[in-house]
C-alpha cells in the first residue's frame, strides 16, 4: 500500500483545514476541502487560500487529478469550482448530496432555479467507491450525522474525516443542522474507529482552544485512547445525550446561511442577475434565534 504525503493549510477566520495529499512515487495528487474566502460585511469574496493551494502545488511539482469535498460546508464557501476552473480537474462529493441540494433549496426557495440532482460535480461517490491517485489507494466512506450527506476519504493510511471528529481535546463534531443526526453520526464515528490503530486521522476544524496551536492530524488510536467524547467508549444513548446537550448550546455558523447557497452549487456563486451581480438570500424567521 502507497501512504501519500499530506500538507495541511489552515484558514483562521473559519478555523477550518484544507489539504493538499500526493502519492509520493507519481507525483499525482488530490485538494481535499478547499475554502475560498467571505465576507459579510462587505459581501466581497476571495481565492487566496484556494491561490496558496495552488502555489503548493506548483512547486511541488504535483500533477493534481482531483479536488474533493467532504460535505456542503455550512462555514465556508468552496472553492472547488474555481480551481476546477484553474486547473481543469474534476470535482467530486458524496452522491447524497443531491438529498442536501433538495433540503435547502425548500429553504432557499429555488424550485425551478437549482437543478438538484448533483450536476454541479464531476462525480458522486457511493460508500465504499474506489479510486487511485496515482498508486494510493482511495476508499469512500459514506459518514453521516454532521451532515446527511458527509463522506470520508480514506487514501493509504490517511483519512479526511471532515466534520465527524474534532481533535481529541475537543471531541466531535455538531450534529444539529438540518439533516443531521446525532445517532448517524455516531454510527458514522464507530467505522472511523474500526479502520487501524495507525490511521492518520485529518480533522476538517480546529479552533485551537486555550490557546494552544492549530492542529489537524491524530491517529485512530489517539482519538480511542483521548478524545473526550470517546476515551470511555460510550454507548450511543450516552454519546447521544451528551452530543445533543452540547449542540442545543451552539449558535448556528456565522456563515452557514451564506454558505449553503454557494456550495449546494458545487462552489458557485448564484447565477447573476440582468445587472452582472450575483446575490444572496437570508430565509427570515426560518431558524430560530439561540
Amino acid at each position: 500500500m502507497t501512504n501519500p504525503i499530506v500538507k495541511s493549510f489552515w484558514d483562521e477566520p473559519t478555523g477550518s483545514w484544507q489539504y493538499v495529499f500526493h502519492d509520493p512515487q507519481t507525483m499525482k495528487g488530490a485538494i481535499v476541502d478547499p475554502v475560498m474566502e467571505y465576507d459579510p460585511l462587505s459581501g466581497a469574496t476571495g481565492t487566496k487560500n484556494a491561490q496558496t493551494l495552488l502555489d503548493y502545488v506548483a512547486d511541488a511539482g504535483i500533477e493534481l487529478e482531483w479536488i474533493l469535498d467532504t460535505h456542503p460546508h455550512a462555514d465556508h464557501f468552496s472553492a472547488a469550482q474555481w480551481l476546477k476552473e484553474q486547473t481543469g480537474a474534476p470535482t467530486a462529493i458524496g452522491e447524497k448530496v443531491t438529498g442536501v441540494q433538495k433540503l435547502w433549496s425548500g429553504i432557499y426557495n429555488l424550485p425551478g432555479v437549482l437543478p438538484t440532482d448533483g450536476r454541479q460535480w464531476d462525480r458522486l461517490f457511493a460508500d465504499g467507491d474506489t479510486f487511485r491517485v496515482g498508486t494510493v489507494d482511495v476508499r469512500v466512506i459514506f459518514s453521516p450525522g454532521h451532515t446527511l450527506a458527509s463522506i470520508t476519504y480514506v487514501a493509504g493510511d490517511a483519512a479526511f474525516v471532515h466534520d465527524t471528529l474534532m481533535m481529541p481535546d475537543s471531541g466531535t463534531s455538531r450534529a444539529d443542522f438540518p439533516g443531521g443526526s446525532s445517532k448517524e453520526l455516531y454510527d458514522s464515528i464507530q467505522r472511523i474507529l474500526a479502520l487501524p490503530d495507525d490511521t492518520r486521522v485529518f480533522v476538517g476544524h480546529d479552533y485551537a482552544p486555550k490557546g494552544r496551536d492549530a492542529r489537524c492530524e491524530a491517529t485512530v488510536a489517539e482519538h480511542k485512547a483521548s478524545n473526550i467524547h470517546l476515551k470511555d467508549a460510550p454507548s450511543e444513548a450516552e454519546y447521544r445525550a451528551v452530543r445533543d446537550a452540547r449542540d442545543a448550546t451552539l449558535p448556528l455558523p456565522k456563515l452557514m446561511l451564506a454558505a449553503l447557497q454557494v456550495n449546494i452549487r458545487g462552489g458557485r456563486l448564484p447565477e447573476p442577475e440582468e445587472n452582472g451581480r450575483s446575490y444572496l438570500k437570508v430565509p427570515l424567521n426560518y431558524f430560530e434565534p439561540r
